[in-house]
């Protein structure tokens, strides 16, 4: 990241303005030409083909972002967002996952099972979970279909292969895969490469974390062809005990190009092999263990407290991606993807004292006694694949552009069970499923939208589209499902360009989502529906650019997270009729002097259930309005840059969460404090002009002052009607997930 003001690298980081619409009188002279590109953003890319040459792997070209053109927008869309690129993940990309690398974006809080950023990661953007953050990897969809989740784990170093990503706070624009309720998340991976080279990485840190990763591009063959990749491994013992993780991934790519044509094959996937750190631990256990993890306890046949050595998750994802961008005319042209995922694995639990009935097994006789239960170690397999299309055509002419686009997707889910060790087997035989579902869904989605300059300040938004779902399932979880449903979304906004400096946009959107898996466990679950209103203004100036907001999102129906978990670490949500968040974001970028750099942000907002009612102690209760579970009212972070020369950057990163609840009754055993993180980033490179083109060393120091950080949890209630007979009590329990205290992150990255 440059902090030196350039034509070539302006300090926009992060808020990605996008080009301001010409004035008039530019003329030829130079200086006003320069200017006004500086003070648009345009200086982040050379021309509308290729970036300047990138010291670490030769020049990227920038014709790869036709692949995302249908579904981000720019400063000339009326929509909230921020964008991350990889330079700016660079310095920091040390081997954990891509939410902990988000964490200093506006609105956004991660968390990690583990502790320490490796492994089972999550994101909250406004308040809303993974579920609800659309995500998508080049216009692919990539949230699990069935559960909505996001699991990053499945891919592990995916960063080092991220080009860049954008981050649609609210609905945003209409895009492919579920429904956007928080945010969508669209990441575009590397670009091809004009010039040959190789990268080798290696990163050490806390808890035994080790990464090391390949990377090379052979560049442009024939002027047409390049062809390159990645292999990585992570391994790290976690902070909480035995959260181990061992991560493998890679990532492939083949390359045409020619004037008019761009053809990408992409096979890229994983494979993880977890240790489960889901139970969290008591308060009275946060206090004198922070680390406990209780996954795999048991008592053996000796009255002994022992851990199972796998109770762990053990999951492989393959993703190809075939792309096919085409320029037909200076003002139409088109993409089409192909793209298949292959998903399969298992997690192994050892069990206590389970009863033979709950897995289908008679009762035996054992010495003359029957016994009806026994101690065992299952598998809880799922195997999946998901398989489609998404294509877009935009036409540009003028003052006018329409993007005509959609997609259909394909989802087949096998989810079973294996009894592979039992201390008595009963009436068992090798192989034998406990139990057996399977699960279909299906996703069309079309949509139309177009941006019209009415003239040099004002523009008009409009966005249509039309979702069908289709989904079934026969789990004992889920009961018989065969539902369908169909969605209309319509979508406007109007910008307004004061002057070269000032922007202001107000937009509508309507968004709605259906029901997950693990929701129809709570019963008969109801589609959930959103009405997102975003007032916005930016300023962009050489020395200080500004992005601020005011939303209101009202909710029909919405399933919001309850605070307890299924009995496989799975969020439950139900439906909890209207609620609302209303919320003011700002985020900055601020240059001081020639050395220095402030990017501050944060996110004021309100979110409530309205009217919500509980059943406690045995009676049914108003409540009132009370707060949606997960949702601080302040999230704020910044980054402090010094870089003294062009070789050298430092980086002192802060983030503050607030109060929040894990549940939706307001009850204090539900909170979890406020917190705050503050890390340490330092960067320097060494530029040689032999058999290495550049070394890298990165440096990252994690939460400096030792904080005792606890950024999630859950919590549930149950009613005990034995200790008291005649009445009823509610019993209300919490669980939370400590993170790390200071730790660091050491590496190194060789350039040939």
């Amino acid at each position: 990241m440059k902090l030196l003001y350039s034509i070539s690298k302006p300090m926009t980081a992060g808020l990605e303005c996008g080009p301001m619409r010409p004035t008039k009188n530019h003329g030829s002279n130079i200086k006003t030409l320069v200017a006004t590109l500086a003070l648009s953003g345009l200086a982040f890319t050379m021309s509308a083909q290729e970036e300047p040459t990138d010291s670490l792997e030769g020049k990227k070209v920038v014709l790869d972002e036709v692949l995302v053109q249908a579904i981000r927008v720019t400063k000339e869309f009326p929509i909230t967002f921020s964008n991350l690129n990889q330079e700016e993940m660079a310095s920091r990309n040390l081997g954990q996952d891509v939410p902990i690398l988000m964490n200093f974006m506006p609105a956004v809080v991660t968390t990690s099972d583990a502790g320490a950023g490796v492994g089972y990661t999550s994101i909250r953007v406004r308040g809303s979970d993974a579920t609800r953050v659309n995500v998508t990897i080049n216009g692919v969809p990539y949230n699990d279909a069935e559960s909505q989740g996001t699991f990053w784990v499945n891919m592990p170093d995916f960063a080092s292969s991220t080009q860049s990503l954008q981050l649609q706070r609210g609905v945003g624009t209409s895009t492919n895969g579920a429904g956007a309720f928080g945010a969508s998340l669209n990441v575009l991976t590397d670009a091809f490469s004009e010039e040959a080279y190789a990268k080798v990485s290696s990163s050490v840190g806390s808890f035994n974390t080790l990464r090391n990763n390949v990377k090379f591009s052979t560049g442009i063959l024939n002027d047409h062809f390049e062809f390159s990749g990645r292999l990585s491994r992570i391994t790290s013992d976690g902070y909480v005990d035995r959260a181990a993780s061992e991560l493998d991934a890679y990532f492939l790519q083949g390359v045409y190009k020619d004037e008019n044509t761009l053809i990408k094959a992409l096979l890229f996937g994983g494979h993880e092999i977890t240790y489960q750190a889901w139970d969290g631990v008591t308060a009275q256990q946060l206090e004198e263990d922070r680390t406990f993890n209780p996954v795999g306890e048991y008592t053996d046949a000796n009255g002994q407290t022992r851990f199972h050595d796998n109770e762990e998750d053990n999951y492989k994802q393959d993703h190809f991606q075939l792309h096919w961008s085409e320029t037909l005319s200076d003002e139409w042209s088109t993409n089409l993807a192909f793209h298949y995922t292959r998903g399969r694995g298992f997690f192994e639990q050892y069990r206590d004292e389970d009863d033979f009935a709950d897995y289908g097994l008679e009762p035996i006789t054992v010495d003359g006694e029957e016994v009806s239960t026994t101690d065992l170690i299952r598998r809880r397999w799922l195997e999946n694949d998901f398989y489609g299309t998404v294509f877009s055509a935009t036409y540009h002419k003028n003052a006018l552009r329409v993007i005509l686009g959609g997609g259909y997707n394909e989802y087949k889910g096998d989810h079973f069970g294996e009894i592979i060790w039992a201390r008595f087997a009963s009436n068992s035989d090798i192989r034998d499923r406990y139990y057996d579902d399977s699960s279909t869904k299906t996703d069309l989605n079309v949509y139309a939208k177009a941006n019209y300059q009415l003239n040099s300040k004002w523009s008009v938004f409009g966005d249509l589209q039309y979702r069908g779902v289709g989904y079934e399932a026969n789990g004992e979880d889920t009961g018989l499902v065969d539902d369908t449903f169909d969605f209309f979304n319509p979508k406007a906004g109007v910008t307004f360009d004061l002057d070269r400096n000032n922007n202001f946009y107000l937009s509508y959107a309507r968004a709605s989502r259906e029901p997950n898996r693990n929701d129809y466990e709570s019963g008969s679950p109801k589609p959930e529906h959103l009405n997102d209103f975003e007032l916005g203004w930016r300023y962009v100036s050489p020395n200080f650019q500004l992005n601020t907001n005011v939303y209101y999102m009202r909710y029909k129906d919405q399933l919001v997270l309850t605070g307890e978990l299924n009995d496989v670490g799975a969020p439950l949500r139900s439906n909890v009729g209207d609620s609302y968040r209303l919320g003011l974001e700002m985020d900055a970028n601020i240059k001081l002097g020639q050395k220095f750099m402030l990017r501050p942000n944060i996110a004021l907002s309100d979110n409530r259930n309205l009217d919500f009612y509980f059943q406690r102690d045995g009676e049914l209760q108003d409540l009132g309005n009370t707060n949606i579970a997960y949702s601080p009212k302040i999230v704020a972070g910044n980054i402090l840059a010094f870089q003294p020369n062009q070789n050298l950057q430092l980086s002192l990163l802060s983030k503050f969460v607030g109060k929040q609840y894990m549940g939706n009754i307001d009850s204090e055993n539900s909170t979890l404090d406020s917190y705050t993180q503050t890390d340490f980033n330092v960067q320097y490179v060494i530029r040689a002009n032999s058999f290495f083109k550049s070394i890298v060393l990165s440096g990252l120091v994690n939460n400096i002052f030792d904080a005792d950080i606890v950024s999630n949890g859950y919590f549930y209630t149950y009613d005990d009607d034995f200790s008291n007979p005649g009445t009823i009590t509610t019993i209300e329990e919490a669980r939370y997930y400590p993170q790390a205290g200071i730790n660091f992150l050491l590496g190194a990255t060789i350039v040939f």
